[in-house]
């Protein structure tokens, strides 16, 4: 039987001195034939795709393994992954989670999502910064990897275990958005998985994926938004009103950032009460999540990166109601902060 591992200081070190061999018997060790096992999940493309290759892993060396999610699935991308791949999934308050002899959490930890706090891990595979001290079986936290699931490929190839096209598609999606196509900080590992993945996955699946982000019923936002359309010195702003979800903000942001010459987007919506606001740029010479934290720092949430960035403030806060509030009044508040 595997020691126990916890998260102290040097975990992360020792975990990068390993090889992917060692790492994986030591991943195995933790488990029996008879076991049934819980993979946990905050369901995405990287968490998805990386429980597939650990119930890929574990196949014929346990007894069953079981993937479940205490989220919503909301994002059409997302839904339409967990559609094409035919990826089998359950919601976590609807099993007992005491009936299973193993639990893994893949892609979190367990402060993560206050359900997994009151929930003993035997097994935690991860990228994200170390933010407890966590006693479990085995541990690999990777925290400068830009995707578990490039981890993952470096267990099921030292498994010798050429993934299907669907775990390979799943994994190879993972990481695309996970790494935002390697403009985010990620390692030579990462592009050595994806490279490896490159010919195994269904690529034009993988682009129905990403096309996927917009309902039939969805598409009377960009009506509204370019009769409500302000530009102003290389700058467009955009109020849409009332939105069933933040993310058709998005869509419309990055919509219009393709246009030439314009400096600035900054498009906003009504949501559950709330002023989102979603900001673009080229990020030269200027920082999105500096504007954003500027205008509505001391109100709400606000911040992001210099190209791109999102605001939330409650409406009570802002001491004005949704009808007050249009492509002008979002010009008013941002111009004097816009250089």
């Amino acid at each position: 039987m595997a020691k126990k591992q916890k998260t102290n200081g040097f975990i992360c070190e020792q975990s990068y001195k390993k090889s992917a061999k060692i790492r994986l018997e030591e991943f195995w060790d933790a488990f029996d034939k008879e076991d049934t096992v819980l993979i946990c999940i905050v369901a995405d493309p990287d968490s998805l795709g990386s429980a597939m290759a650990i119930k890929r892993l574990l196949r014929y060396r346990v007894k069953s393994v079981t993937i479940a999610h205490p989220n919503e699935i909301s994002r059409l991308n997302n839904l339409e992954m967990v559609e094409r791949l035919r990826i089998p999934l359950e919601k976590l308050g609807a099993i007992k989670t005491t009936e299973f002899t193993k639990k893994v959490i893949v892609d979190s930890q367990p402060s993560h999502q206050p359900v997994f706090e009151k929930m003993k891990f035997d097994v935690i595979i991860d990228h994200h910064p170390v933010s407890g001290d966590w006693d479990a079986t085995y541990i690999d936290i990777r925290p400068d990897y830009g995707a578990v699931a490039s981890m993952m490929v470096e267990y099921l190839r030292a498994a010798n275990m050429k993934p299907s096209v669907a775990l390979a598609t799943a994994l190879f999606y993972g990481i695309k958005v996970d790494t935002q196509d390697f403009e985010k900080d990620s390692r030579l590992s990462d592009g050595i998985s994806f490279r490896y993945l490159f010919d195994i996955a269904n690529r034009n699946l993988v682009r129905k994926f990403e096309l996927t982000d917009l309902r039939r019923s969805e598409l009377k936002y960009f009506s509204i938004a370019l009769n409500e359309l302000i530009y102003s010195k290389g700058r467009y702003y955009c109020h849409i009103g009332k939105v069933r979800s933040p993310d058709v903000l998005v869509i419309i942001a990055d919509f219009l950032n393709h246009v030439a010459d314009i400096d600035w987007v900054l498009v906003s919506g009504i949501h559950n009460d709330k002023l989102i606001v979603i900001f673009r740029c080229d990020g030269y010479r200027k920082s999105a999540g500096k504007l954003a934290t500027r205008v509505f720092g001391h109100l709400g949430s606000a911040g992001g990166h210099k190209g791109a960035a999102r605001a939330e403030v409650a409406l009570q806060d802002l001491e004005l109601t949704e009808y007050e509030i249009n492509s002008q009044t979002l010009k008013r508040l941002t111009v004097r902060h816009l250089k």
